[in-house]
């Protein structure tokens, strides 16, 4: 729909579409580092860090998804120190609050691989679902929770045996997958049947189900864990789904926003626009888009996002890069050329 390398939702195809002029290519190396806020964001402008949260190795893994590919990055000085093969077209990931493993999501083989992250080698691999798009870890880091897009089901994995202890039937086409804080709850976002799948995690069933729009994907909980905000990528919005009633407030993003996160401290939300390739930020108190900063023209298609206390980052898949961006001042401070279609992004 946006372009020839965006996939199809639970898939692990490519979407046809437009494909990037050569011209356009060659110049997305040089990405737009401008930010065009209609109202004032933050004054300060802090330094940016290494990420210090997990096990503060200050790594950061990118899934290539046409490489079959993971990019290993250092995030002091935002250089790729190794690529390594992860499985058929890998998506999501996540990694451990030890930082000793990362967790891929391979869509085109029903597979989770399990990266050992001193050697960079894949010891194990997990069979789940058909698809596996998504991957959320538990706040307490025991589970891991997989979407599969085709199967409409969620496989949850015992993280100290690597082994699937249930599997939850949920809506169509889930995609991704994000906890309330104390990890009592998850919420599934469903593309092909407009709704979150919410799972009480202790008796690993869906409770309940809530409307979120006509095809949600990316989906993030506030600290508080009374807000969903969930990326609607077809009517061109977030939503900001209230987990307890259910009631939803839209905010226009633009067109194609496919992921969302929460900053730091709660004050915005981001969410990554294919469609004019840019970042939106969402002011979480009036729920109004109060800048946009930009990552490229389009076809650049930015894609999914990780936000940590230092650093926001996003995976461009059109351009093939990874943008870090300064969570204080708004501002990109670094573009990482990666492989082939950049999918999922972690830190450690």
């Amino acid at each position: 729909m946006f372009s020839a390398l965006r996939t199809r939702v639970g898939s692990g195809r490519r979407r046809p579409g437009r494909t990037l002029r050569p011209a356009l290519a060659a110049g997305i190396g040089i990405l737009l580092i401008s930010c065009t806020p209609t109202t004032p964001i933050h004054k300060e402008s802090p330094r940016l860090a290494a990420p210090t949260h997990g096990s503060a190795s200050g790594r950061v893994y990118v899934t290539n998804q046409q490489d079959n590919t993971l990019s290993v990055i250092d995030a002091a000085t935002h250089k790729v120190v190794a690529t390594v093969p992860a499985g058929v077209a890998p998506e999501g990931l996540a990694v451990t609050k030890d930082g000793q493993h990362v967790y891929i999501a391979n869509s085109g083989s029903a597979r989770v691989s399990v990266l050992d992250t001193a050697n960079n080698k894949i010891v194990k691999t997990v069979t789940v679902g058909k698809s596996p798009t998504g991957v959320g870890l538990s706040p307490d880091g025991k589970s891991l929770y997989v979407t599969n897009g085709s199967s409409n089901t969620v496989s949850v994995i015992d993280t100290r045996t690597n082994r699937v202890t249930a599997t939850i039937p949920v809506g169509k086409s889930p995609v991704n997958v994000a906890f309330s804080p104390d990890g009592g709850t998850a919420y599934v976002a469903n593309s092909g049947s407009g709704s979150l799948s919410v799972i009480d995690t202790s008796t690993r069933r869906v409770a309940r189900k809530l409307s979120a729009g006509r095809s949600p994907v990316g989906v993030a909980i506030t600290a508080d864990g009374k807000s969903a905000y969930v990326a609607d990528e077809v009517a061109a919005r977030v939503l900001v789904v209230g987990t307890r009633s259910g009631k939803a407030t839209a905010v226009p993003v633009g067109e194609g926003p496919f992921d969302t996160a929460i900053g730091p401290d709660g004050r915005f939300a981001y969410s990554a626009v294919l469609g004019p390739g840019n970042l939106s930020v969402i002011d979480t108190r009036n729920h109004r888009v109060v800048g946009t900063i930009a990552l490229g023209p389009p076809g650049t298609d930015p894609f999914n996002l990780e936000v940590t206390n230092e650093a926001i980052y996003v995976t461009n898949q059109g351009a093939g890069t990874l943008t870090v961006i300064d969570p204080h001042a708004h501002r990109v401070v670094a573009t990482v050329t990666l492989g082939d279609a950049p999918y999922g992004v972690a830190v450690s």
